[in-house]
């Protein structure tokens, strides 16, 4: 398969899902975005099933090595959260389609979804690793004590939650969309002094 095919055809498929949601895409206006004919980029996607799962993979894929970068190596717990808040949010800024397709997959694919990233396990930060570090400077009175999932859970929403939200504050409060994005960009330094200032002793 020709790469730059390829990528054309994933490069409009993310834009029709992130437009028209799983539901509402179509593969004759994924072929139409992408310049093809149906019956073309049905020889490469054979369903659009298959062509949602390669671009999410792609994008979900695409933010492990970040993570895993940024829970690495040296650094406090507050300065390696910092490089996940910061990093987390740059994906999602580049991959806003990311959050909706992950709810998608659990509602209308759990067990496949599972299973997808179970098997992909050993690319991920190692947590428990980074679950001890926070017990430890816990324990040591660098941090305020809370439990190392409920830190991760809180820092998650923070980070994801608005871009899901996003048509309801554009539509329903009437945000506009320019004035949103120019929100999401601040979004990054707004979270991560939310929590610093929550994990201070």
């Amino acid at each position: 398969m020709p790469e730059t095919t390829e990528t054309t055809i994933l490069a409009a498929a993310k834009k029709v899902f992130i437009k028209k949601g799983y539901a509402g895409a179509r593969m004759q206006a994924i072929a139409d975005e992408a310049g093809i004919n149906k019956a073309m980029l049905h020889y490469y996607y054979r369903s659009k099933e298959k062509l949602f799962r390669v671009v999410f993979e792609q994008a979900m894929m695409g933010l492990i090595p970040k993570l895993d970068e940024a829970l690495s190596g040296n650094g406090s717990v507050v300065e390696k959260l910092e490089k996940v808040v910061r990093a987390y949010v740059a994906h999602i800024q580049e991959n806003e389609h990311l959050p909706l397709f992950v709810l998608h997959e659990i509602a209308q694919n759990r067990i496949e979804f599972i299973a997808s990233m179970k098997s992909k396990a050993a690319r991920f930060p190692n947590f428990p690793q980074f679950f001890m570090q926070i017990i430890q400077e816990q324990e040591a009175g660098k941090i305020r004590a809370i439990l190392p999932v409920h830190l991760l859970l809180n820092i998650l929403g923070m980070v994801v939650f608005p871009f899901i939200a996003k048509p309801v504050f554009c539509n329903v409060i009437e945000i506009p969309e320019a004035d949103f994005d120019s929100l999401m960009k601040d979004r990054a330094d707004v979270i991560v002094d939310f929590m610093k200032n929550a994990l201070t002793p």
